[in-house]
């Protein structure tokens, strides 16, 4: 009897630890603002999986949204809807296109603390990607896309699955560039010609993370909007690829807690 009873209370010591440990994490999280993760073109949320798992270990809310890669107002119309639903201070981290949306969609939201562009465009307003990457020389990107008819006038674009690694992630595995060649989501080719609307960047204090290896968003386009829009920190990764996030999550995940830190 005795052997059971202790037992018993070894089971519910153990649970009681369990559920402090839940209890704490949940206490952890409340009181950090939540990072919302919009990828680019070519790329899905699964890109930031090594940034989300730093992100979780350190205790921060993740969203990763699902990007359309339509059209910059209606994506961006979007990102707002999503941002509208969570409550409390957000960090907004955008990859590629994901900072043209959402350098808009930020904007006149109170919530939205810290903006940070991964290898991203901050564009101005009437600004596209294409003029932003036209800007400075040094995209290969033209030459290794491909498109798709959709039957309105516009066309899907994606790059050769051939090309993909050596464009996008040459400093990643073949075996991964090779996955992500495969799940890489199309972007229509009218978002990449539209202007984007009136930047969050004036407002609201912003962190830059700079690929010098990137071949899509040429470095100097990248240091070019951090300058203009005074960012708090400028990091740059030596050798990286575009799919910097990808291949040094621990650095691309340091600089997001580095805002979130300084908007506390």
């Amino acid at each position: 009897m005795r052997k059971r009873t202790i037992a018993v209370i070894g089971v519910l010591v153990l649970a009681m630890l369990g559920l402090a440990g839940v209890s704490s994490q949940a206490v952890a999280k409340a009181d950090k603002p939540t990072v919302v993760l919009v990828h680019g073109a070519f790329a899905e949320s699964a890109s930031w999986d090594g940034v989300i798992k730093r992100l979780d270990k350190a205790g921060y809310p993740v969203v990763a949204v699902a990007n359309p890669l339509r059209s910059v107002s209606g994506d961006a119309t979007y990102l707002r809807s999503v941002l509208a639903g969570i409550k409390g201070p957000i960090v907004l981290v955008g990859h590629s296109y994901g900072g043209q949306v959402m350098t808009p969609a930020a904007t006149g939201n109170q919530n939205v603390k810290a903006l940070v562009y991964i290898a991203a465009f901050a564009p101005a307003k009437s600004e596209s990607a294409l003029d932003l990457t036209n800007k400075f020389p040094g995209s290969t990107l033209g030459a290794a896309i491909q498109s798709i008819p959709l039957g309105d006038g516009s066309n899907d674009v994606t790059i050769q699955p051939a090309k993909f690694r050596e464009q996008f992630m040459a400093d990643v595995s073949r075996k991964e560039a090779a996955l992500a060649a495969v799940t890489q989501r199309p972007i229509r080719d009218v978002a990449l010609s539209e202007g984007a609307g009136d930047p969050a960047w004036t407002s609201i204090p912003s962190w830059f993370l700079i690929p010098t290896g990137d071949k899509n968003i040429p470095p100097a386009v990248q240091h070019f909007m951090a300058d203009r829009a005074h960012a708090k920190a400028v990091v740059e990764v030596k050798g990286a690829s575009h799919a910097v996030a990808v291949s040094e999550p621990g650095k691309v995940a340091d600089l997001i807690k580095q805002a979130a830190t300084a908007t506390r």
